[in-house]
């Protein structure tokens, strides 16, 4: 390893920004700052000194359509990332999650350096989806730095080196004051709260917006329930006319994402988009629901071809092996079925008590020892050791 590492973090969607602004911290004190930064990000890794060289604003996809219809924009994104790296010749690359783009990046930079190392953090979903995908990545990457302890097997038949690291987000939930945000925001203490988080991309919010609206309707009209809405950075202007109409209809409590931790311990129940605040929320305890929709046509594609292999499509549900919170996809995702569940959750405190433990349990066996952050860095500085 050179005395002073040039290290390049890619980073395309919120989740990916946090964990990188995480790797590069732990980076700066493992090394006593004697590194050096340079990266594509959003505001969590620009806190950190990394300014992106490239705009990620549009990046966060998923499914087949939705990256058909953006792949223009994705092609000209990966170019100038590229780009951008060969300019630094950094001694490794670390490419944080978002499978498809990541790739095409490694791809790349591989094609005209194959002597920069290509570190990839956090692995494509290949025991839910495409275990091809395993294979794939083993040819284009030197290392990758995976957050579920189960993965490895799936890339060791073709020679990729892998090591569990952890899950930084479990690591990164810290217990919050439920009694003092209820106290701020004129909750009652006995008032029953639901925190509803629609997603962290635009078209997660399009589509789970109508739904989710629908459920607390259904709530409202048939108990007394106080909606809480956090309002993350990256889709804070898509938010706020949602985030106004709940405040307008049902009395909904409008926080900003610096207190979100106290809005997760405030919460009786979360009806959430399925994604990596699922996982927060599993960490914090707090009971939750969760609904996923994709575009018609991908989860076409997916039925037709049976390509979801994975029985859940929450890493907690998956990593207990039982369905912990209550998933509603596609054709489910309706208003009746999510607000009988939250219901449910909502009339047996005794029972959200017991989840909530579970919750916690499973997500403790998840993070394994902990400082997953730090871990990854020992792993990118071991990468480089000659």
């Amino acid at each position: 390893m050179t005395l002073r590492p040039s290290i390049y973090v890619v980073a395309a969607e919120r989740s990916g920004d946090l964990l990188g602004a995480g790797l590069i911290k732990a980076l700066k004190t493992q090394t006593g700052g004697e590194v050096e930064f340079h990266g594509v990000g959003g505001t969590a890794m620009a806190a950190e000194g990394v300014n992106s060289a490239v705009d990620i604003s549009g990046l966060s996809i998923l499914g087949f359509f939705d990256g058909l219809k953006a792949f223009g924009r994705v092609k000209a994104r990966v170019a100038e990332t590229v780009s951008d790296i060969i300019r630094h010749k950094p001694d490794a690359v670390v490419l944080i999650d978002s499978w498809g783009f990541m790739l095409r990046v490694a791809q790349g930079v591989r094609a005209i350096d194959p002597t920069i190392k290509l570190i990839k953090y956090v692995g494509p979903q290949v025991f839910a989806t495409r275990p091809g995908r395993a294979k794939t990545l083993a040819a284009a990457v030197d290392h990758l730095m995976t957050i579920l302890s189960f993965d490895a097997p799936y890339y060791q038949p073709y020679g990729l080196p892998v090591t569990f690291v952890g899950n930084p987000t479990l690591d990164r939930v810290e217990p919050g004051d439920g009694a003092g945000f209820r106290a701020r925001h004129g909750v009652a203490a006995d008032e029953e709260t639901v925190l509803v988080l629609f997603g962290s991309r635009k078209s997660e919010i399009d589509r789970m917006a109508g739904d989710f609206t629908q459920t607390i309707q259904q709530l409202t009209d048939s108990r007394s329930v106080r909606p809480i809405i956090v309002i993350a950075g990256p889709v804070a202007e898509r938010l706020a006319p949602l985030a106004a109409r709940f405040a307008d209809e049902f009395g909904a409590v409008i926080v900003e994402e610096d207190e979100k931790t106290d809005a997760f311990a405030a919460a009786d129940v979360a009806l959430a988009c399925s994604g990596t605040v699922v996982t927060e929320l599993a960490t914090a305890g707090v009971p939750t629901v969760t609904g996923y929709k994709l575009g018609w046509l991908t989860w076409a594609i997916i039925r037709a071809f049976n390509i979801m292999k994975a029985p859940f499509i929450s890493l907690v549900n998956i990593a207990a092996g039982e369905m912990l919170v209550p998933e509603f996809v596609q054709t489910r995702v309706r208003a009746g079925l999510m607000a009988q569940a939250v219901s449910a959750l909502l009339d047996d405190a005794a029972g959200r008590a017991i989840v909530s433990r579970r919750l916690i349990e499973t997500t403790v066996q998840m993070r394994g020892r902990g400082e997953a952050s730090d871990r990854a860095a020992q792993t990118v500085l071991g990468v480089l050791e000659p």
